[in-house]
């Protein structure tokens, strides 16, 4: 009899065990900024948006020492990019990181990035209990000013 009051429950419990495996946030038209030869750090962006609060709290990447989470943000009549700790992901409500806005750096580039090359990017988001989710994704390069490409994860 056991078999049978366990068996129904089983289907459901795999139901919710796939949905906690889907990730969460989605990362759209990723994208890196092409560098040029002596050059040692470029910029990174996209769109994110995540199905619950979450926060971005990590980024890495094998071709720089450093990645940083960025904010640009006018001080009295002056532009100034400082460095974040993380970036707020409200639930439903895409995040722009754009030139301008919040974007990456990457820091201490180990070798030039040229225009079409796929750079691995690895995002880490936290939510609101603390749980880690990691997510690959690969970033064009280009030429700034270069037409989006339309990538999605």
């Amino acid at each position: 009899m056991k078999t049978k009051t366990t068996m129904p429950m089983l289907p459901a419990l795999l139901l919710a065990l796939a949905a906690q495996a889907q990730p969460q946030v989605k990362v759209e038209q990723a994208w890196v900024r092409a560098t040029v030869a002596q050059q040692k750090a470029t910029g990174a962006f996209f769109r994110l948006q995540s199905a619950a609060d979450a926060r971005l709290v990590e980024v890495k990447t094998p071709l720089a020492e450093l990645v940083e989470i960025h904010e640009m943000a006018m001080d009295g009549d002056t532009m100034k990019m400082r460095p974040v700790a993380s970036l707020e992901l409200p639930a439903g409500k895409p995040v722009e990181l754009k030139p301008g806005g919040y974007h990456l750096m990457l820091m201490a580039l180990k070798k030039p990035i040229a225009a079409g090359e796929q750079l691995p990017l690895t995002l880490v988001f936290e939510d609101r209990d603390k749980k880690r989710q990691t997510v690959e994704i690969k970033a064009e390069a280009r030429q700034l000013g270069a037409p989006a490409a339309a990538h999605q994860h």
